[in-house]
């Protein structure tokens, strides 16, 4: 089947507005982003960033599920067909080194716009929301499939996210790369615990 190359420049552009948004959001939030902003920087015209998106809004939105890709890609898949204890390890693994490398130049792109968002309503926030439990739930299933684990499941995934976002928020404020050292130290100190292995 022949594809239109106008179709497929359209989606190669959209795609790029749309990292450029993302890199945008992580530092700024989502409220810096603009249609004419993303025009200048990219260099294409304000009428050809609003026919992709045609608000705001759904910027934003097409910005958080891009953003939410690009986790998949760096964090979930990695972790592959891996079960029990190794799934876990692999996912939370996979969080701090994608805060770590900074696929986004300001950490985690969804902590980052969650103290944005939380106190709002909205589709965005929403989406954002979403998103959260979305990835807390797969840290809770990955605990709870853990053979013979010795904790709730739940409480276990609260107290592993919190370690990586503490790491992620620590290193964004103070530039500091040792926390992640701490939050690994941490990580594997609740998991000993967890499986008996303290």
């Amino acid at each position: 089947m022949k594809v239109d190359g106008r179709v497929e420049r359209g989606e190669q552009t959209r795609r790029q507005i749309l990292r450029r948004a993302a890199v945008i959001a992580s530092v700024e939030g989502l409220e810096g982003l603009s249609i004419g902003r993303l025009a200048t920087e990219l260099e294409i015209s304000k009428s050809g960033v609003f026919a992709h998106f045609g608000s705001k809004e759904e910027l934003q939105l097409a910005t958080v599920r891009a953003a939410a890709r690009i986790f998949v890609d760096e964090v979930i898949t990695p972790a592959g067909a891996a079960t029990g204890l190794a799934r876990l390890e692999r996912l939370l693994d996979g969080w701090l080194a994608y805060s770590e490398r900074r696929t986004f130049p300001g950490g985690c792109f969804f902590y980052s716009v969650q103290a944005e968002f939380d106190a709002r309503t909205g589709r965005v926030r929403d989406s954002i929301a979403e998103f959260d439990r979305g990835w807390v739930e797969l840290i809770r299933t990955a605990a709870a499939d853990v053979p013979d684990l010795a904790a709730d499941p739940a409480q276990l995934a609260f107290e592993l996210v919190a370690y990586l976002q503490l790491a992620n928020a620590r290193s964004v404020l103070h530039d500091d790369p040792d926390v992640y050292a701490h939050a690994r130290a941490a990580v594997r100190a609740a998991l000993d615990r967890a499986t008996r292995r303290a």
